[in-house]
């Protein structure tokens, strides 16, 4: 699968369309005016961008959403374990505990979802 990323303006916009889908494409290029002060054109290339990735579509002139934020981001999760820690979980972990020290709650609340995931 293609890496999927956003820049930080593709987030701020994904967020608006997350936030407001459906909608219409007027109704998405007035809150781009309003919040990004951006002009029709530019709404619209960064829309067909989007779409292109299969991150939205548009139909009809309706923007809807195909992959919503937290699928955006549990793919982009599964691709940066991939890259940087060539798919270990266990890894990343490591990794990340070297520098963050766990609370009791996160660590609970990580047993538990291993624990649910293992009786799937």
């Amino acid at each position: 699968m293609e890496e999927l990323r956003l820049g930080v303006v593709e987030s701020h916009f994904a967020d608006i369309v997350w936030a407001n889908a459906p909608m219409t494409t007027r109704q998405l290029v007035d809150i781009c005016a309003k919040e990004l002060n951006w002009k029709r054109p530019t709404t619209y290339t960064v829309l067909r961008k989007l779409c292109e990735r299969g991150i939205f579509k548009m139909e009809n002139s309706i923007v809807s959403v195909i992959m919503n934020r937290d699928e955006f981001f549990a793919i982009r999760g599964e691709q940066f374990v991939d890259n940087a820690y060539e798919g270990s979980l266990p890894a990343f972990i490591a990794a990340f505990t070297t520098r963050k020290q766990l609370t009791a709650e996160e660590v609970e609340e990580i047993k538990k979802l291993v624990d649910r995931i293992g009786t799937k």
